[in-house]
C-alpha cells in the first residue's frame, strides 16, 4: 500500500530534486506540499514547488504556504546557496495554479484522518506550530522523517549547526520535547555522502528531456557554490536522501537516542545527541550515521529516468565514472 505523505519543505534546489524523486516513487502518495521559510521565504518556496509539479504534470497536488518566520529567531534564508529565486536563478515561468494558505491547518486536518507521515525537508516551524495548536491531533501522525541536524559531522552554516535546525532551533525543540511521533534525523553525517558529481550531472545531461534539463539547470548554481565554499566538484544533495530513506530503510543505518538542541549563544542550532545516556531520558529520535550512497544514487537516477536504466548501470558500475569519484 502507498503511504500517504505531506512533504514539508523550503524549495530550494535539493528540495526540488527530492520532490521529483517522491513523485516518481510508487510507494508514496503525496497528498500535499506545505512550505516553510528556510532556503527561501515560504511564499517563494510554494511557487517553486508548483514549478516542480508543473514539470512533473502533477499540478493536482495542492501546495499550502506555511509559516513565514521562525518561532523566535529572525529569518535568515540561504539564497546565497540556492539563488534569489531558490532554483539557481533559472527563473522558470511560474505555474498558473492556485496556491493555498494555511499549511499548519492542512497538516493537522490530515493528521486527524490518520495514516499520515511527514517528510520534513526544511526548518520544523510548521510542525512546531501544528503541535502547539493541537498536540493530540499532531501525535496521530505515523512518523516524521526530517532532513536536519548533525551528530559527528561539522555544521554547514556554523561550526556546529546544520542549516534547517539553525534557522529555527526553537521549532526543533518543540518537536523534540512534545512530539510522540517516531522521528528520524537524516543528518549531515549521511547527507554529506550524497554528491551529484560532474560525471553524474553529465549523464543526466546526456539522457536529456525536460526533467533532465531542469536538474542540470538548477544544480549549476549549486555546483558553483560548492566549489567556491568548500572546493567540492559537484554538489551535495541533502534532501533527496530523506525521501529515499523513507522509501527504503536499508539505505541508512543509525541508532536511537535522546535528542536536544541549543537555542542560543555561539552554538545555536547544534543538535545534542545523548550517546552517553547522560540525561537518562527516554529516546525521542533515530539518528542516521551510515549510508549506502551507491544504493541511493541508483534509486535516485533509475526512478527519475526509468527508460535509461542500462545507461545508468554502465556509469554507476564503471569505477572511472561512478558515485564515489570526486569525493
Amino acid at each position: 500500500m502507498k503511504k500517504k505523505v505531506i512533504i514539508d519543505c523550503d524549495p530550494g534546489i535539493d528540495d526540488s530534486l527530492a520532490l521529483i524523486l517522491a513523485l516518481n516513487s510508487p510507494e508514496i502518495e503525496v497528498i500535499g506540499i506545505t512550505t516553510v521559510s528556510g532556503n527561501v521565504k515560504s511564499d517563494q518556496g510554494a511557487k517553486n514547488a508548483l514549478k516542480v509539479l508543473k514539470l512533473m504534470n502533477r499540478e493536482a497536488i495542492p501546495v499550502y504556504i506555511g509559516e513565514e518566520f521562525p518561532l523566535i529567531r529572525e529569518l535568515i534564508t540561504a539564497q546565497d546557496t540556492h539563488g534569489e529565486d531558490g532554483l539557481g536563478e533559472t527563473n522558470y515561468a511560474e505555474a498558473n495554479v492556485k496556491i493555498h494558505y494555511g499549511g499548519v491547518d492542512f497538516i493537522l486536518e490530515n493528521a486527524k484522518k490518520g495514516d499520515l507521515s511527514i517528510i520534513a525537508l526544511g526548518p520544523l516551524t510548521n510542525l512546531a506550530k501544528a503541535i502547539e495548536k493541537d498536540e493530540l491531533s499532531f501525535n496521530m501522525i505515523n512518523e516524521i522523517v526530517s532532513m536536519g541536524g548533525a551528530f559527528k559531522s561539522h555544521g554547514n552554516c556554523s561550526q556546529v549547526a546544520e542549516f534547517n535546525y539553525w534557522v529555527d532551533p526553537h521549532g526543533v525543540k518543540e518537536i523534540f520535547y512534545k512530539s510522540k511521533v517516531p522521528f528520524s534525523m537524516v543528518c549531515l553525517d549521511v547527507t554529506r555522502e550524497i554528491v551529484l558529481t560532474p560525471n553524474l550531472i553529465e549523464l543526466i545531461k546526456q539522457i536529456g528531456g525536460d526533467v533532465a534539463n531542469f536538474i542540470v539547470d538548477v544544480t549549476r548554481f549549486y555546483v558553483d557554490f560548492h566549489w567556491k565554499q568548500e572546493k567540492t566538484l559537484g554538489c551535495v544533495i541533502n534532501d533527496p536522501l530523506a525521501v529515499a530513506y523513507f522509501i527504503d530503510r536499508s539505505i541508512c543505518e543509525g541508532f536511537t537516542s535522546y535528542l536536544d538542541i541549543v537555542t542560543d549563544g555561539i552554538a545555536i542550532g547544534q543538535t545534542l545527541v545523548d550517546i552517553g545516556e547522560f540525561y537518562k531520558k527516554e529516546h525521542n529520535g533515530l539518528v542516521l550515521t551510515k549510508v549506502n550512497s551507491d544504493k541511493f544514487m541508483k534509486m535516485f537516477l533509475e526512478r527519475i529516468f526509468p527508460d535509461n536504466k542500462e545507461d545508468i548501470e554502465i556509469v554507476l558500475n564503471n569505477p572511472r565514472y561512478g558515485v564515489n569519484n570526486f569525493r
